[in-house]
């Protein structure tokens, strides 16, 4: 048995801007990097606007959006020698923001469309698959961080978007990142085959590895076993790490790994989680790999080209 390692990073790991603490309490250097700055604009259901080539994230000059960062401006960090922001286009007229209605009226770029993270994230160069991704996680806290955990009081948005501070008690908080275990689970001795699940929710044919979130004072290592001892019924050995991707849907940090199992355990599906789960040889999934690029249909229905999981599968089929 060859243990197999991810063969390139996963799609939204990818990323080159630089984030310096500093700059978020440096005002004079935020209106520095405003001046000529790029601003990555986000509709109500995340969705940027992408150029026709698929490469570049279509921007707009900061200048677009006044004369200085407005409130809702966050910082992203600092690429390609510009300032780059995000602002979420769904203010409210009565907050002094660009209300979306009147957005909606601004002529397109010549080619865009508008797509979220996950349609866009696995054909984006990576310095703009990073910035989305960073934008995308901002602004998916801020919507569910407007009051204080403490006392309950409306916050304010300080430090260029990278914390709130409590209109109450002056609290400050930061944004939150949720862990969660994701693992590809093989037989051994062989590791000829892989154990795929599918939720209920999900459409027909479409199976992933195991994941699930960690628990309070609970090792990644421990969560791996638990989850697919839960999930499945299946008890696993060899846990070793791989790697990791953020997962801003909405705060999630997926950490991937690979364990072993006796295929020969009976599987026991968790109710209500999973609805059916079963071994798949690796040839299979070469195959159904093969059949999504040509556009073919086939039984198999695997993750999404952007997601951690897909990076996975591909890298144990090639290993």
């Amino acid at each position: 048995m060859r243990p197999f390692e991810l063969d390139a990073l996963p799609l939204l790991s990818r990323s080159t801007v630089v984030r310096e603490e500093n700059l978020r309490e440096d005002v004079e250097r935020q209106l520095e990097l405003w001046q000529d700055g790029r601003v990555i604009v986000l509709d109500p259901d995340g969705r940027t606007p992408i150029g026709e080539q698929g490469t570049l994230l279509a921007h707009r000059d900061a200048k677009t959006f006044g004369s200085e960062p407005p409130p809702e401006a966050l910082l992203l960090g600092e690429d390609g020698g510009h300032g780059w922001w995000a602002i979420p286009v769904d203010y409210e007229v009565d907050r002094g923001g660009l209300d979306w209605r009147s957005w909606q009226v601004i002529p397109s770029l010549e080619g865009e469309q508008w797509l979220d993270l996950r349609m866009a994230g696995s054909f984006l160069e990576a310095s703009c698959a990073g910035l989305f991704t960073t934008a995308v996680a901002l602004t998916s806290w801020h919507k569910r961080a407007r009051f204080c955990a403490n006392c309950g009081s409306p916050v304010l948005r300080v430090k260029a978007g990278w914390a709130t501070q409590c209109t109450g008690c002056g609290r400050e908080e930061y944004p939150r990142t949720d862990p969660a275990v994701i693992c590809l689970v093989h037989d051994r001795p062989t590791a000829s085959r892989v154990l795929l699940a599918r939720q209920p929710i999900w459409p027909k044919g479409r199976y992933s590895v195991l994941a699930g979130f960690v628990e309070a004072g609970e090792s990644l290592e421990a969560c791996v076993a638990r989850e697919i001892a839960e999930e499945v019924g299946v008890t696993v050995d060899d846990i070793r790490y791989l790697g990791s991707q953020p997962w801003p849907f909405p705060r999630s940090l997926m950490l991937g790994f690979a364990a072993s199992a006796d295929p020969e355990q009976q599987i026991r599906l968790q109710d209500g989680e999973i609805e059916e789960a079963r071994w798949v040889d690796r040839a299979e999934v070469k195959i159904a790999l093969a059949a999504e690029a040509a556009g073919e249909d086939h039984w198999l229905g695997l993750p999404g080209p952007t997601s951690i999981a897909r990076r996975m599968l591909e890298s144990w089929t090639a290993a």
